[in-house]
C-alpha cells in the first residue's frame, strides 16, 4: 500500500497538471470503487468543478474543488493515479476516469479493487480520526511522548495505526524503528524519554527519505509518469531479511507482528 511518502509524491506530480483544470466529466465501470456519495450524484456534484488544490492527509489524496467539496482518493493496495490523453486506450483495470477541460484525464487504476473514492463537504468526515501529520512542525517530540503516555501497545503495530500518527505504513514502520535502534517487540509504555525522541527523528527520517526517493517502487507502486521511485534501493532492513546490516554486518531478521511482515536488526535495535 502506498504509505505517506508515496502519495505525497502522487500530490505533486499531478499538482501542476490539475490545479486550474475543470472537471467536465466522470466514468466508471465498477459502482463500488465510489464509496460516496451515490456514483450518479458524485458525476452530477463534480461536473464543471474546478480544482483548486491537490494536496495529502495520511495515506489519502485530497482535491479541493470550486464547489466547496472535496475528492478524496484512497489508492489502497494497488491503486494508481496518472493523467492520460483523451482518446489513448483506457485498459480493463482502470475503472474511476475524470475527465479534464484540456483533452486530458485523471484516471484511476486498481487492480485489486481495493481503493476508494469519496466526494465530501467536509473532509473530516473522512479523515477526521487520522493522527497527526509526522513531518509538520507541530509534531515534536513533546507530542508524541503524549501520545505514547498512558498507552500500552507493541511499538511496531501502535506506529502503523493511523489514528495515533497519520501516513506510516509497514516500510517506513520498519526503517524508523531501525534508525531509532529500538526493537519492534517494545512496548510504549517502556520508552523513556531519550527513547522516544529517537523515535521521533527515526520517523522523520524515514518518511522525508522517502519522500526525497520519491516512494518505494517495492511492489506495485509507480509515480504517476509510470516511472519508479527509488526508495527500495535504500531501505536498511525492509524486506533485508538474512542480508548483512549495513551498520554492524548481523543478519537482518523477519518475524510476524499484528500479521505484518516485521523487519529489524536484533543487534542494532535490542
Amino acid at each position: 500500500m502506498p504509505e505517506l511518502p508515496e502519495v505525497e509524491t502522487i500530490a505533486r506530480a499531478l499538482r501542476s497538471q490539475l490545479v486550474g483544470r475543470s472537471i467536465v466529466g466522470v466514468r466508471n465501470t465498477w459502482r463500488r470503487h465510489i464509496d460516496r456519495p451515490d456514483p450518479d450524484e458524485l458525476v452530477f456534484r463534480l461536473q464543471d468543478q474546478t480544482i483548486r488544490t491537490v494536496s495529502r492527509r495520511g495515506k489519502f489524496l485530497l482535491i479541493a474543488l470550486g464547489s466547496g467539496d472535496t475528492l478524496l482518493i484512497h489508492l489502497r493496495m494497488s491503486g494508481h493515479l496518472f493523467v492520460a490523453e483523451n482518446g489513448v486506450p483506457v485498459d480493463s483495470h482502470t475503472h474511476t476516469v475524470f475527465v479534464l477541460d484540456n483533452n486530458r484525464e485523471l484516471r484511476f487504476r486498481d487492480t485489486r479493487k481495493f481503493g476508494r473514492v469519496y466526494l465530501v463537504d467536509d473532509p473530516a468526515e473522512i479523515v477526521g480520526k487520522l493522527g497527526p501529520e509526522p513531518l509538520e512542525h507541530e509534531f515534536t517530540p513533546e507530542v508524541l511522548e503524549g501520545i505514547l503516555h498512558g498507552r500500552s501497545r507493541t511499538l511496531k503495530p501502535f506506529l502503523l495505526d493511523q489514528t495515533m500518527i497519520a501516513g506510516i505504513g509497514n516500510i517506513y514502520a520498519d526503517e524508523a524503528l531501525f534508525y531509532a535502534g529500538l526493537h519492534p517487540q517494545r512496548n510504549t509504555d517502556s520508552l523513556d524519554i531519550e527513547d522516544t525522541r529517537r523515535l521521533h527523528a527515526g520517523i522523520k527520517h524515514a518518511l522525508q527519505l522517502g519522500i526525497d526517493r520519491e516512494g518505494a517502487s517495492i511492489s506495485t507502486y509507480v509515480k504517476p509518469d509510470g516511472e519508479k521511485g527509488d526508495m527500495q534501493n535504500s531501505v536498511s532492513v525492509f524486506r533485508r531479511t538474512d542480508q548483512a546490516c549495513y551498520v554492524c554486518g548481523q543478519p537482518i531478521r523477519r518475524i510476524v507482528l499484528g500479521g505484518r511482515s516485521t523487519h529489524f536488526c536484533a543487534h542494532c535495535q535490542k
